[in-house]
């Protein structure tokens, strides 16, 4: 009789652990330098951290995990890809390059480092949100160019999201940057998380749907 009791409670409890399941977060990481980072900004402030409130507000059960270090290049990001893969992420905001581009690394080596961590992502099913970044002239224009355009092609190529410009309307924005001119400040970090929302919530919004009806098989 005690058997057939917990045989019966066992059945009870399915329904509601697969309830759970369904209702379990959707992860974002947030893979990326000083911008994803927060740049001397307390961690509520960094961008990530204001998209994820954003998303809740929204309606999404959604943590937003910040990968961000400060001064990273695109073959530095390789070397912890791993870690942020770890997370299991249903999507990955990649925001990467700027500092390649500051130090005048060849395109092509930025191009196939960005080729690895979006088909590194893809791989695990996970969907990739590119944000584009733009070299200053110091290479001269035909680097400007080609740097530009690399972004395009990516996101052409591997038929992920591309955000344009992520710093356009922060930059030479006293309201919005930082003392140093180069990095937002908190409200240049909302600014950021706002650009970012409008690309990122139709993306989320079909994820979250998706993973409510199908098991998480990765």
């Amino acid at each position: 009789m005690v058997a057939v009791l917990l045989f019966f409670a066992l059945i009870a409890a399915l329904p509601a652990e697969a309830a759970g399941a369904k209702s379990a977060p959707l992860k974002i990481v947030a893979f990326g330098d000083s911008l994803t980072s927060g740049h001397r900004l307390p961690s509520k402030d960094a961008y990530p951290s204001v998209l994820q409130g954003k998303l809740k507000a929204a309606g999404l059960p959604v943590a937003v995990v910040n990968h961000g270090v400060s001064g990273d290049t695109t073959t530095r990001a390789l070397r912890r890809l791993d870690d942020a893969l770890a997370e299991h992420p249903q999507i990955m905001i990649v925001e990467l390059g700027v500092n390649d581009g500051l130090r005048g690394v060849p395109v092509p080596v930025v191009k196939a480092n960005l080729e690895k961590i979006i088909t590194a992502a893809q791989a695990q099913k996970i969907e990739v949100v590119l944000c584009a970044m733009e070299a200053l002239p110091l290479q001269g224009w035909q680097y400007t160019i080609a740097f530009h355009q690399m972004y395009e092609d990516l996101a052409a190529t591997y038929g992920v999201t591309l955000v344009p410009f992520l710093m356009n309307g922060v930059l030479g924005n006293p309201d919005l940057i930082s003392d140093d001119g180069v990095h937002p400040n908190a409200a240049g970090a909302r600014f950021i998380a706002e650009t970012v929302f409008e690309y990122i919530f139709p993306i989320a919004s079909t994820v979250a749907k998706d993973a409510a009806t199908t098991p998480d098989t990765r």
